[in-house]
């Protein structure tokens, strides 16, 4: 029955937003989220501004600022955003920073390429601010507009100078009541900036942190193979970085490509600048063409013989590095989803495969020696992956019941078989263990203990993986496969957890298995899946009161102002020292732990940390150490 008290619905109830209040009232829908992530998407909308000039011809320089007081200057010497009169009868620079879906790029012949289409970037910004400042050198002029209140027009467009230079300075104050405890990364920033360089030669990007005096600025005139050469910086190559470009279909396809002696591959591709992280049909291409022309070499010299079978699209790749970078027309851009995360243009894929199926086997005809050097690693790679073939099968067929049981004495499974609500936790050692099969919900939660330390994957095929127990273990928990055969659908588990002691040997193994995950199973990341437990690493006892902390900084805040003599710390060596209860409520359950998600932000990023912190090299290793590892904060727990 209706409570008579309902507030009545009918055509009035209907509300309309007007204008950029849609966008503060539902802030998610237009940049995803209101944490930093979300903060620093309106970065990127300006800077996307900025870049699609540069794109099409107009202009070199972007400049960056961080200033002290929270806000951000973005500026570039492009052609300048227009200033005469709209037909609506406002200033086009008003309707450009106020009015949705308004922007050069909807008009044909302004832009022959972007990676913007949605036309709501500088308004959103706008709105999600409490003021902007926005500066014009154009015609000859220098022309300012300021805004207050998320779009109010505070000061409308007006000359304030006169200038030959061309160019737009926004700058804007985010509304830091929406974006709560957040700020501008100068370290996000700059990588975002450094991969924008790359991908074009012609920019030159300046950027500034006025709160702690850093300066950084990035050039690349060999462009993508700057970029090649700084994700391989740390690894050894097998052959000169091989550029690739043509054009096809009126689609500019820019590639470039080396190989080194690891076992895995990492492609990047972009479109118009805007990273295609979940690939589309240029990848397709690409991998279809790269595949094709070795394959037709290795018969046509006789590497292969008649007997044998093909190079898998897999030996193809291992060891591989690609950048690949589309300029496609707008009349041809489509891309799949909202986040733009995966191109869909159909005449990309024959476009980029006749490209690099072309360039690669006139290099492989040129270059014999570096092309038997990259076709031997392939063969090395098929015999492999053929060996790992065999070994499942074997293991399927006559060690089934064994790795059955090899299972049943690691695994303490839940007790529901729901891949949708379970969780498995991998934990170090039987002691620890045993204490968190007493602390888990048996409903959804299992325990994985580990034995030792697995094998460092970042040094290891897939043949040397299968070879360890521990990693066989993992591969059958997890229930998804393995390497190119991985299927995120199979997923025994919604949260794969890492749970290790907070000591040298944890860290250790968390590097072991996060190394692992990246290689052999990233789509478990990629989609969200795998995450880090964060148990206490102290226990305060504090009269009655009960206090964990997680780290010696909230140890020393916590005591700060107490009598030493009033509580006692005790200090947590191992997950197994932890009673099951503590850890329970600390660490394991939903309603009252934290986990860290797992999450691959920068691709190339990635894949530099992974070869350098846990490859051959220990001189870059050495390096990086000394560079962001503070080591007082170890002093300070040994006291």
């Amino acid at each position: 029955m209706a409570n008579a008290k309902t507030t009545k619905y009918d055509a009035s109830s209907i509300k309309i937003l007007e204008g950029l209040e849609a966008v503060r009232k539902r802030p998610g829908m237009y940049i995803g989220s209101t944490d930093k992530k979300g903060l620093h998407h309106l970065a990127w909308e300006i800077i996307d501004n900025c870049i699609d000039e540069i794109i099409n011809g107009y202009g070199t320089t972007v400049k960056i600022r961080l200033n002290g007081d929270g806000s951000i200057t973005i500026a570039d010497n492009g052609r300048g955003v227009p200033i005469g009169k709209h037909e609506s009868g406002t200033s086009a620079t008003e309707v450009i920073y106020t009015v949705l879906h308004a922007g050069g790029k909807f008009e044909e012949g302004n832009y022959k390429v972007s990676g913007g289409l949605h036309g709501v970037g500088a308004s959103v910004v706008n709105a999600l601010s409490t003021w902007m400042d926005v500066t014009i050198y154009r015609e000859g002029l220098i022309s300012n507009i300021r805004f207050k209140n998320g779009g109010e027009v505070a000061s409308p467009l007006k000359k304030i100078g006169e200038s030959k230079k061309t160019g737009t300075c926004v700058t804007f104050m985010p509304d830091y009541e929406i974006f709560k405890n957040c700020q501008f990364s100068f370290s996000t920033i700059c990588e975002r900036m450094q991969e924008s360089a790359f991908l074009l030669p012609q920019l030159t990007v300046e950027l500034e942190s006025v709160g702690d005096d850093k300066k950084v600025s990035y050039h690349y005139d060999n462009g993508i193979q700057s970029f090649v050469e700084y994700i391989n910086e740390d690894k050894k190559t097998l052959n000169a970085i091989v550029p690739i470009h043509g054009v096809k279909n009126d689609i500019d396809v820019d590639i470039a490509l080396q190989y080194t002696d690891t076992y895995n591959e990492s492609i990047i591709s972009f479109v118009n600048n805007v990273k295609t992280s979940d690939g589309g049909s240029h990848e397709v291409g690409f991998k279809t063409g790269i595949t094709k022309v070795f394959n037709d070499y290795a018969r046509a010299n006789g590497i292969l013989k008649a007997k044998d079978t093909n190079f898998d699209g897999s030996d193809v790749r291992e060891g591989l590095t690609a950048v690949i970078n589309l300029k496609i027309p707008e009349k041809l851009l489509q891309f799949e989803g909202q986040t733009k995360g995966k191109l869909g243009t159909p005449e990309a894929r024959p476009a980029v495969e006749t490209v690099v199926y072309d360039t690669l086997k006139f290099y492989l005809e040129e270059n014999r020696k570096d092309a038997l050097t990259i076709v031997e690693k392939m063969g090395k790679s098929k015999f492999a992956r053929e060996a790992a073939r065999k070994a499942r099968e074997e293991a399927r067929k006559g060690k089934s019941k064994k790795e059955a049981k090899n299972l049943s004495d690691k695994l303490t499974p839940p007790q529901t078989r729901n891949p949708k609500i379970n969780e498995l936790f991998i934990v170090e050692g039987q002691s620890a263990g045993g204490t968190a099969k007493s602390s888990r919900d048996r409903k959804f939660q299992g325990i994985l203990p580990l034995r030792g330390k697995i094998l460092n994957t970042e040094k290891a095929n897939l043949a040397d993986a299968y070879k360890n127990e521990e990693i066989n273990t993992l591969i059958h928990c997890i229930g998804a496969g393995v390497g190119q055969e991985f299927d995120i659908k199979d997923i025994n588990y919604d949260k794969v957890i890492i749970m290790t002691d907070a000591d040298d040997d944890g860290a250790h193994i968390q590097c072991l298995l996060l190394t692992f995950f990246y290689r052999f199973m990233r789509p478990l990341i990629e989609e969200g899946h795998l995450y880090i437990a964060m148990p206490p690493l102290f226990k305060v006892e504090d009269g009655k009161n009960l206090k964990y902390c997680y780290s010696n900084e909230e140890l020393k805040d916590y005591t700060r102002d107490k009598d030493p003599n009033k509580y006692r710390v005790q200090r947590y060596k191992g997950l197994g020292e932890m009673d099951p209860e503590p850890l329970r409520i600390t660490t394991m359950s939903p309603e009252t732990r934290n986990l860290i998600k797992v999450n691959i932000t920068d691709a190339a990023m990635a894949e530099k940390r992974v070869s350098v912190l846990m490859g051959d090299s220990v001189e870059p290793r050495k390096e990086w150490i000394d560079e962001n590892v503070d080591f007082s904060l170890e002093d300070d727990f040994r006291k």
